[in-house]
């Protein structure tokens, strides 16, 4: 099973994270993303060691349509975004995707 959470983004983005002791990140510099993000995202979800993977939610702008829809389909790792006033709907998406259940359900 996989255990480690993996950060990519902006250097700005990842360092809160790495300070927390997150050990699996790719900086991508903004100037960057168009040419590197595809590369870091198609590793990051290669990587067996990596559960999670967490992204700012603007840069899924940034990739390509077969990479983001590998990112946003993908159930090992599960892509986690943050940011971008996605809104509760958003999150509970995703939290629901990780888990297999949707701990709002009032039924």
């Amino acid at each position: 099973m996989s255990q480690e959470i993996g950060v990519i983004g902006s250097p700005e983005f990842t360092t809160g994270f790495r300070l927390a002791g997150v050990r699996k990140f790719a900086d991508v510099p903004a100037d960057e993303k168009d040419e590197r993000l595809d590369d870091a995202v198609e590793e990051m979800l290669s990587d067996d060691d990596v559960g999670i993977v967490v992204m700012h939610d603007d840069d899924l702008e940034h990739l390509s349509r077969g990479v983001r829809q590998n990112a946003e389909t993908s159930v090992e790792p599960v892509l986690v975004t943050l940011g971008g006033g996605t809104g509760s709907g958003g999150l509970r998406d995703q939290i629901k995707r990780a888990i297999g259940i949707d701990l709002m359900d009032e039924d």
